[in-house]
């Protein structure tokens, strides 16, 4: 038996899983080794699997209590690991953050209305806000030599004309974790211009070593009232599948403009799985994640490694949070299509394309290394066979 958890590997293959299962039918291809969606191959945390069979052992599954949603356990939670002073009163449950971030552009902007995000970034950015008949206005990130940055300056002359910020922290794809000084840079500007900020913090717990993650909303007195934070357990606990999240909003008339639009819609409704799980998690699954960071942290350092040595036109920096890696392949030379190909259909390699994040993304694909070792090895072999193949090197 393996000494490390993580190197065990599950089997996902006819479990429903969307990762595994569509994977062919996706890629347009047979044998595909997927690691694409961000959703992890590990088994969740003894304390979640335990939680959920004791709630499904009750045998009951009748409505639950608004007053029993997990919250307490995500407020001490976030007060342990961010040092972030919060009160249940302040959460709204949504059935995930994707959710949440249409429900909060419904709610406070009108259609027509300019909405900035800071691509290349995760999709449904642009999915909440063009689906809702509102304008993607981009503050495109600067890339320099692989570490990207945000344009301040850029950002302070779109803003005047922006009623919103669909903010990534930690970022997706790229893999940063926003320094305090950069996000004091970024809330001077938004409270200038009286931005209401949707802060996508999901990735907050899975921080590599020598970062840290800062709570937007903890900045500033000021800019608090002007930040709607959405988290879950989902990308840390490998809980997507629950669909259980959590909405922060401190001031109290956002707060409820907010949770009028989950009634509204009809979807404040909980599932008792889910609150369990989250429960779980936030009280009992601590030790596990920091096992876990150790192991994600063994990943980008083998992915970083063998990149550089192997397949050298393929750039990969370290991220400094998240599980994913953003491989920087435009020296290879290929088209988006090509790209697509090369990897799906010669590698046998499930990525996401990078120019899914946004134009700024061509010539990129995002990997993501939340697997055992023995796959991830896999994977970057089946790379590097066809990389050699094309005579890439």
């Amino acid at each position: 038996m393996s000494a490390n958890r993580f190197d065990i590997k599950i089997n996902r293959n006819q479990s429903g899983s969307a990762k595994w299962d569509d994977a062919d039918f996706l890629f347009g291809a047979e044998g595909v080794l997927p690691l694409w969606v961000a959703d992890m191959d590990f088994l969740a945390p003894a304390p979640i699997l335990e939680a959920i069979q004791k709630r499904a052992s009750h045998g009951v599954f009748g409505y639950p209590s608004p007053r029993h949603l997990g919250f307490k356990a995500l407020q001490g939670w976030l007060k342990k690991r961010h040092d972030w002073e919060t009160d249940t009163a302040w959460m709204v449950s949504t059935p995930g953050v994707v959710t949440a971030l249409s429900l909060a552009v419904q709610t406070f902007t009108q259609p027509g209305d300019k909405i900035i995000i800071q691509p290349p970034v995760y999709p449904p950015f642009f999915a909440s806000i063009l689906r809702n008949g509102r304008q993607v206005l981009e503050n495109p990130l600067r890339e320099e030599n692989g570490h990207y940055r945000i344009d301040f300056e850029d950002l302070a002359s779109k803003a005047k004309e922006a009623k919103m910020l669909i903010f990534c922290n930690p970022h997706n794809p790229v893999g940063r974790v926003w320094s305090k000084t950069e996000l004091q840079q970024l809330t001077k500007i938004c409270l200038e211009n009286d931005l209401l900020v949707l802060s996508d913090e999901i990735h907050s717990d899975l921080i590599l070593k020598g970062h840290r993650h800062v709570p937007l909303a903890t900045l500033s007195k000021e800019i608090a009232p002007r930040v709607i934070t959405c988290t879950a357990p989902s990308k840390t606990f490998n809980t997507a599948g629950l669909y259980t999240s959590a909405v922060i909003i401190s001031d109290e008339q956002v707060r409820r403009q907010f949770a009028d639009q989950v009634q509204t819609l009809g979807i404040a409704k909980n599932n008792v799985f889910g609150i369990a799980a989250m429960e779980a998690a936030y009280l009992h699954g601590e030790p596990w994640l920091e096992e876990l960071l150790l192991y994600l942290e063994a990943n980008a350092d083998y992915i970083a490694s063998f990149f550089a040595e192997k397949l050298p036109k393929i750039k990969v920096n370290k991220p400094e949070g998240t599980y994913l890696a953003w491989l920087d392949c435009r020296e290879l030379g290929l088209t988006v299509e090509q790209l697509d190909a090369f990897f799906a259909k010669e590698a046998k390699v499930g990525l996401n394309n990078g120019a899914t994040f946004g134009k700024q993304g061509e010539g990129y694909m995002r990997l993501n290394f939340g697997c055992s070792r023995e796959v991830l090895r896999e994977g970057l072999e089946r790379i590097e066979q066809a990389y050699r193949r094309a005579h890439f090197l």
